[in-house]
Formats: C-alpha cells, sequence, structure tokens
C-alpha cells in the first residue's frame, strides 16, 4: 500500500523526536544553550568593559610606569572647579601610544578635563592660536579660559647628550605627567607666585634647569634691586638670592630682617668666598641665631663625601618638612666648597631646623680657598657642622632657609646629585610660599631600559612552540574529548 504524504510527515516527525530524546541529543542542546549563555555573557562584558574608566581595565605593567599618575597628580586634577580642554595635536595614524594612554588617565580622573583630538592636516592653523613655535606632532596644548600652555613633543620625551663624547651614551625620558600636571595647575590659578631675585650684588644667573623648573613650578621671578626701592613689592612671595659676590649695605640689611619678621620669605645660597666676606648678609642670618663659621667645611668621613674630594660634600639628610621626599627616595643634595653654620640660642618664637649636616669628622678649614691639606691644622674648627638651616617665625610666619654653597644649582653638580641639588631648592620655595612640597616629586621617567637578546635559533624555537606545537596540542585534546562523549553516549 503506498504510504501516504501525511504518513510520511508523522513518520519523519516520530523518528526527530526519538532522535531528540536520546542522551546524546540532550547533551548536545545543553551544550550548544550554554555557548549561547557564554557568548552572551562575553558580548555584555565587552560592552561593559568599554564604558568602564581606563583604570579599571588597562594596568601599568612597564618599567617607568609610564601610564600611572602620582598622588599629587591626582590632587591637582581631582580638586579641579574649572574646565580644562586638552587638545592633542597629532595625525591619523602617527598618534603616541604612550600619550593617548596616559591623557586617558587624566580624563578618567575629573570630568573638568576634555580630551580632544586636533589633526594638523585637517586644522593648519589651529596650532597657532596657542603659540609662535613650529608645532610638532604629538604635541599639547592644555587651555582653561583665557589662559593656555603649549607643551612640545621635545619637552614630554627628552633626551640627553651631555655625556655623549665623554661615554658615548645618550639618555632618553618622558615627563608627560610633570609636563601637563604643571600646564593643568597654571592654566587654572587665578594669581602664580612671584619670586624676586635681589639683584645688584654679583649675584650668578639662574641656570636654564633652574629657570624651566620654576616655570614649571608656576612661579614667576622678577628681579629687585633694594637699593632703588623704599619697601619690598607687596607682590613678592619670596626673594632670592643666588650667590652674591659683593656684600649688601646696612640698609638692606635691616630691609630684609624687617620683611622677614613682617612674615616675608628669603631663600639664600651663599658659602665661602674667596675676598668679600659679606658681612652684612650674615648678620641677617645672625639676627636668628645662627653663625657662618668661617672657612671652607672638609669632611674626612668617606660616607659625607664624593668623588674622592673631602670638601665635595654629600651630607646626611635631616628629616622634615622641606626634605622629606629626597629622604623618602634617598637622594643625596652635594655641596662643593660649602661653608658651615652653629646654631646658637635662637631668639623667642623662633625656630631654626638643620636641613643638612656634616659628620662629627668635619673640620672647617679657616685657610679657605688656600688649604693646602685636608687634615686640621692650628685655628681649624671642629664639626659637626649644619651645611643648610630653615627659620621660621612663629608670630607672623616668615621664614628663611640658607644653604650654605655658591655653586649649588651649578648644571654639573645638580647632575652629579641626580637632580637633587634643585629639588632642594624648589622645596625650599614651596615649602616658604605655602605649596606642597611634594609637588617637585613628579619627575621624569627614564626610557634607558635593559633589553633580552636572544639568537636567531630560540626565536625560531619560541615560534614553533608558540605557533605550532601548543595550538595542535589544544587541537588534540579537543578531538580525544569529542571522541570520549561519543563513547559515552
Amino acid at each position: 500500500m503506498r504510504m501516504t504524504v501525511k504518513t510520511k510527515i508523522n513518520d519523519y516527525l516520530k523518528r526527530n523526536k526519538e532522535a531528540l530524546s536520546t542522551r546524546s541529543a540532550k547533551v548536545g542542546s545543553y551544550s550548544f544553550l550554554l555557548t549561547v549563555v557564554v557568548v552572551c555573557v562575553l558580548i555584555a562584558g565587552n560592552i561593559l568593559a568599554a564604558a568602564l574608566p581606563s583604570k579599571w581595565t588597562q594596568f601599568d605593567i612597564s618599567a617607568a610606569r609610564l601610564y600611572s599618575l602620582t598622588s599629587d597628580t591626582k590632587a591637582v586634577v581631582t580638586n579641579l572647579k574649572k574646565d580644562v580642554n586638552i587638545y592633542w595635536v597629532t595625525q591619523a595614524g602617527k598618534e603616541s601610544e604612550v600619550i593617548e594612554k596616559i591623557l586617558d588617565r587624566y580624563s578618567d580622573l575629573s570630568k573638568h578635563i576634555k580630551v580632544e583630538k586636533k589633526n594638523p592636516d585637517v586644522y593648519p592653523t589651529f596650532a597657532k592660536n596657542y603659540t609662535e613655535e613650529e608645532v610638532q606632532n604629538n604635541s599639547i596644548i592644555v587651555e582653561c579660559g583665557d589662559k593656555n600652555r603649549y607643551i612640545a613633543y621635545d619637552t614630554i620625551y627628552q633626551t640627553d647628550y651631555s655625556n655623549y663624547y665623554t661615554t658615548g651614551s645618550v639618555s632618553s625620558s618622558f615627563d608627560g605627567e610633570g609636563a601637563i600636571t604643571s600646564a593643568i595647575n597654571y592654566v587654572v590659578s587665578d594669581e602664580l607666585p612671584k619670586v624676586y631675585t635681589l639683584s645688584g650684588h654679583g649675584e650668578a644667573e639662574l641656570t636654564e634647569t633652574f629657570s624651566t623648573q620654576i616655570q614649571r613650578q608656576n612661579m614667576e621671578t622678577e628681579d629687585l634691586s633694594l637699593l632703588n626701592v623704599d619697601e619690598i613689592p607687596e607682590d613678592c612671595d619670596s626673594i632670592l638670592i643666588n650667590a652674591p659676590t659683593n656684600d649688601i649695605s646696612e640698609e638692606e640689611r635691616d630691609m630684609l630682617v624687617d620683611y622677614i619678621n613682617d612674615g616675608g620669605h628669603v631663600l639664600v645660597l651663599s658659602g665661602p668666598q674667596q675676598e668679600e666676606k659679606l658681612s652684612h648678609l650674615k648678620e641677617v642670618l645672625e639676627a636668628y641665631g645662627v653663625s657662618a663659621v668661617d672657612g671652607v667645611v672638609v669632611d674626612s668621613d668617606r660616607d659625607h663625601y664624593a668623588f674622592t674630594q673631602p670638601y665635595v660634600l654629600m651630607p646626611e639628610v635631616a628629616d622634615t618638612d622641606i626634605t622629606a621626599p629626597l629622604v623618602e627616595k634617598s637622594y643625596h643634595p652635594i655641596l662643593p666648597i660649602a661653608q658651615g653654620f652653629a646654631i646658637k640660642d635662637s631668639p623667642s618664637g623662633v625656630t631654626v631646623t638643620s636641613l643638612l649636616n656634616t659628620s662629627e669628622d668635619a673640620i672647617s678649614k679657616k685657610e679657605g680657598f688656600d688649604m693646602s691639606t685636608f687634615e686640621k691644622e692650628e685655628g681649624d674648627l671642629n664639626g659637626p657642622f649644619s651645611l643648610a638651616v630653615s627659620v621660621e617665625v612663629a608670630a607672623t610666619d616668615g621664614k628663611m632657609v640658607w644653604i650654605g654653597c655658591d655653586t649649588l644649582l651649578d648644571e654639573t653638580n645638580n647632575s652629579y646629585s641626580a637632580g637633587a641639588n634643585l629639588n632642594l631648592v624648589m622645596n625650599s620655595l614651596s615649602w616658604m610660599i605655602g605649596e606642597d612640597s611634594q609637588t617637585v616629586a613628579i619627575r621624569t621617567k627614564s626610557l634607558d631600559y635593559n633589553y633580552l637578546t636572544i639568537n636567531e635559533s630560540t626565536a625560531a624555537m619560541l615560534k614553533i612552540i608558540m605557533i605550532g606545537i601548543v595550538p595542535i596540542g589544544f587541537l588534540l585534546y579537543g578531538l580525544e574529548e569529542v571522541l570520549r562523549r561519543r563513547k559515552l553516549s
């Protein structure tokens, strides 16, 4: 009897129902549903991860921590009350991955920061509104209201050729965080601290490194001669006296002492002199119970001098508000040809603190620059000595820091100290002006790494393992699992 169409359909459905009722079919159905669920979870997870801030989804495993922001930057950015625009001037396809990630970190920290790319090929005249310099690719412009600052690419990635002709080496560093944080702090500040540099006494010019750091710390500088003013300007946040070679007058001495007693701030870098004694200038220090010891300090303790020269001092750093960042990171200022100080009884309401100290083996050579031996001779004074002191007047918050070395900020000496000399000076200024001394701790990050080098045979072996053996192993494991399940069913 010929089978009708209806009978065939019913027979087909019956066979499929019986097939779906088997154990293998049920396992297959569960596997399919589980696969669908897993895929949906993965898709949802990727969508959620894309919406999360980069700080939660991207981790900085770079050796120099290039993408990580310090607590100082976080304090500045999270407390923003004004909107800041960061324009990243970069060509399409030539973006710096490091700069992109660090800018993401800034935008994640505050809703007041907006990062926007500006392709110079599309907007060729955009950067001209902010700088007259030739704008390099991957440069940055930070803007808030009418204030802005241009950060050139070679400011972010710095290359030091100073040792090239002696050692053949070139060092590279990354200063993205320091430059960007400084620019943000600058554009949101209504008024900048002003540091007046005393002139008229043969003072040394500020070094390029120090001038750059002053600008980066968002401080303004201006020359000041006390000889042609009746009083110190009201907008003066601090006076810097940098390595004078001639003494100040009695009138200037009195103006400085009155200024400190009335709440002013003075930073002095002055050590032993070959000819001029700078008597009136030192009387400013003596007004607070500290006297300068005649001569040049030498230290016979090998832990307290550098380069086999007992007069190139590497003093012990006291743990104070000014020096805490140096102590924390084990930095040591280097003071060549320095003068010692003796702390006596200070006037009531005045606190004197020693910042840098020699060992007990130190002596002050009375002959000074004319010394013929590092051994103690008649007239030399025994240590220990202080090489830098801070003075605080409690009633008015007047402050002074005196460091007994003329060449502290010399480029070479600062380089020998790995920047500790500059940090000490900047910390002193910040402490007096009232800013957080930790802000100078945003240091450049070295890009000089030691790379792992492997030969060609090892590289070929790694390729075979990663591209061949590992995938084939997973494939064989999968086939074995499929065959095992078929046997069970």
